[in-house]
């Protein structure tokens, strides 16, 4: 990544940057995770009600993007819920369906911002929307709050004058396989342009001794050399518009998560920004992944850095 440019009175990203709330991070997480929706996966329907709670998540978010100015574009993935072993270690009990266990339709939510000059190229913000389908946990962390970030990050640039194209993908992840892979797929043979990929799974989520220490952390997760600047660059933004976190790359040898999806597609200029390496979350994939253990003012900057990150790469 080359030197940052010298900021300039007419930068636009530090008004943008006021404008991510995490109150509003905050109360999109809990109708997620809480009320009125306390999961998000297809293997479960409230009593009373006819639609399943992914798809009524599918619902808030759609209404949500929909408010902003998007039109909502949705794809349809056949998926099953995953099943649960209890010899496995206790964060790790999924396995892989049975054959003849239930199909489910799960949907892919888009929303694109066309780009102004440059439209052809694409900056890609991507998050798992459902909760885990073997357990009832609300997934507040994994990955309600993730999701409320890209909402917001999709508000705060619904009115954004952008060269390049904006595309804020919802996918699901808990439930096999993973629709990402869909959508990845599908990108690929549109010849799709993704310049680059930031991936919100876990944002917010630290050790307990950078809570102590009111640390506000975020590791920027590469797998490609290709990506390596994306993680300089979050960085790089984090100083330059002084967002209080502590920056971190970490290089992995796995492609896992959503991002990896894309990149095992050819799209390796991705990253995953996770508020801890390795995940620190005690409730992980349990009941206790509840909304008011979040941390949302450490989401908040790293949506605050996400957001400046990507601009900035729209700027060039």
């Amino acid at each position: 990544m080359r030197g940052s440019p010298r900021l300039k009175n007419s930068d636009h990203i530090p008004a943008l940057l006021k404008r991510v709330s995490h109150q509003r991070i905050r109360k999109d997480t809990f109708c997620l995770s809480k009320e009125p929706l306390r999961f998000r996966k297809l293997n479960y329907t409230i009593p009373g009600r006819t639609k399943t709670t992914l798809d009524e998540a599918d619902d808030f978010i759609a209404a949500r993007l929909a408010s902003f100015g998007y039109a909502v574009g949705r794809e349809g993935c056949l998926v099953q819920a995953f099943r649960r072993d209890l010899k496995k270690n206790i964060h790790h009990q999924y396995s892989t369906p049975h054959a003849h266990d239930p199909w489910h339709v799960a949907w892919n939510l888009s929303a694109r911002k066309v780009g102004s000059t440059v439209p052809e190229e694409t900056i890609l913000l991507i998050s798992h929307k459902d909760s885990m389908s073997w357990i009832d946990s609300p997934g507040a962390n994994d990955n309600a709050i993730g999701t409320a970030v890209n909402l917001e990050l999709a508000r705060v640039l619904a009115r954004y004058r952008s060269r390049r194209s904006f595309w804020f993908l919802f996918c699901n992840e808990e439930h096999w396989p993973w629709t990402s892979v869909t959508a990845a797929r599908n990108a690929r043979l549109r010849g799709e342009k993704i310049i680059a990929l930031f991936n919100l799974d876990g944002p917010g989520v630290r050790k307990p001794e950078d809570r102590e220490a009111d640390r506000m952390t975020c590791f920027s997760v590469y797998y490609a050399p290709e990506a390596e600047r994306l993680a300089d660059l979050m960085a790089e933004v984090n100083r330059d518009y002084a967002l209080g976190l502590v920056t971190a790359r970490h290089k992995t040898d796995r492609v896992n998560n959503d991002d990896g999806s894309f990149i095992k597609e050819g799209y390796r200029v991705a990253v995953h920004n996770i508020g801890s390496m390795p995940y620190a979350d005690p409730n992980y994939h349990l009941e206790g992944d509840v909304p008011e253990l979040c941390d949302f003012a450490s989401a908040a900057a790293t949506a605050r850095a996400t957001l400046a990150a990507a601009v900035r790469l729209d700027s060039e």
